[in-house]
């Protein structure tokens, strides 16, 4: 990676603006290509730095993610270069941690466009489609759905119809790497930094190379066992495209958990979200409730069942994950208070305590 100039990775006159006072302490800024646990590599105004990633106890402020801009303090011949913060993030990709935790984790930070890679050569899945839209919608970025590898499909026109129906308000576009359809289209869409998701075997590497214009990206083959793909990309990483902009490759994603996706629900099931301003009651669940517009489209076929289904299933996925949220934070309180207790307590024991 060469010294490239930080426009050339999204840097704008607000970044410039809101760094301000840092580089009055003699801070540089940078962008993360890569990050590690403890360690992470920038992209800076000089060239490629590997830095150190400080850890918080009980903090997740100086987490790092790709596409994060961060305060750089240089190294030194003594101090290896260090991160000293995190810039505000104006987007964020955020999926439910893997982890039995409550937390999210961020798949992707300042987000411009989330590409929603679906392959053409397995069965379309209008829900999978669905959940990743939400955590688009979410992050505060534009969605964009790719099809790929439309020579392996022989109905490519019914996929197509599918996927719009499961996609409703963001665009959907036929790609083939193979044969070069719809790559000339893809690349006037895409804008600013843009992050690929979809599962393993989907194409998302390979669609990546031929925006990048050569093999950057690692590819594999999809298994003919199961149809599935190998996990070729083993990181997230941050590459600048030929035609301006950024693009961040993700590992393939095998499960989407949700995490508080409210506004990227109401946004992927916009259809639904519009009848429910009709609905006799206003906190209606849209099951059996006497006045219920959603279920008197359903009958009327201005809305299909699956896509009610599917609508009700995330948003119980979400409730649950917001309450397991709202148990960890109640159960960070209690130990704080608990702690805060025992210093108080421990002070009025002290001998040299006066009252």
């Amino acid at each position: 990676m060469g010294a490239l100039p930080l426009t050339d990775y999204g840097w704008d006159a607000d970044r410039d603006l809101q760094f301000a006072p840092f580089r009055a302490d003699g801070l540089i800024p940078g962008r993360v290509v890569r990050a590690e646990r403890g360690l992470c590599e920038l992209v800076t105004a000089a060239g490629p730095v590997r830095a150190v990633v400080p850890a918080h106890s009980g903090k997740d402020r100086l987490a790092t993610c790709t596409g994060d801009w961060v305060a750089l303090r240089p190294s030194t011949t003594s101090d290896a270069a260090t991160v000293a913060e995190v810039l505000e993030r104006r987007t964020a990709v955020v999926r439910s941690s893997a982890s039995r935790t409550s937390h999210g984790q961020v798949l992707a930070a300042n987000v411009d466009t989330v590409v929603v890679v679906v392959s053409l050569a397995d069965p379309v899945r209008p829900g999978r489609i669905e959940r990743m839209l939400a955590l688009a919608w979410e992050s505060g970025a534009t969605p964009l759905v790719i099809l790929t590898k439309a020579d392996e499909c022989e109905d490519v026109s019914r996929a197509e119809a599918e996927v719009a129906e499961a996609a409703l308000g963001v665009d959907v576009l036929v790609t083939s790497a193979a044969t070069g359809e719809g790559l000339d289209a893809l690349t006037d869409a895409l804008f600013g930094t843009v992050v690929l998701l979809g599962p393993s075997g989907a194409g998302k590497s390979t669609l990546g190379n031929r925006l990048l214009g050569e093999d950057l990206l690692a590819t594999g083959a999809v298994r003919t066992s199961d149809g599935k793909g190998r996990h070729t990309t083993a990181w997230r990483e941050l590459v600048p495209l030929p035609h301006g902009g950024v693009l961040i490759d993700t590992p393939g994603l095998r499960g989407v958990g949700l995490h508080d996706v409210d506004e990227g629900l109401d946004q992927t099931f916009a259809e639904i979200t519009e009848l429910a301003q009709d609905c006799r009651f206003a906190d209606c669940a849209h099951i059996t409730e006497p006045g219920c517009a959603v279920l008197a489209a359903v009958e009327t076929d201005r809305l299909t069942q699956r896509r009610l289904d599917s609508y009700r299933r995330l948003q119980r996925e979400n409730a649950y994950a917001a309450s397991r949220t709202d148990a960890r934070l109640r159960a960070e309180q209690r130990r704080h208070d608990k702690h805060l207790t025992r210093t108080i307590r421990a002070v009025k024991n002290s001998p040299n305590f006066k009252q």
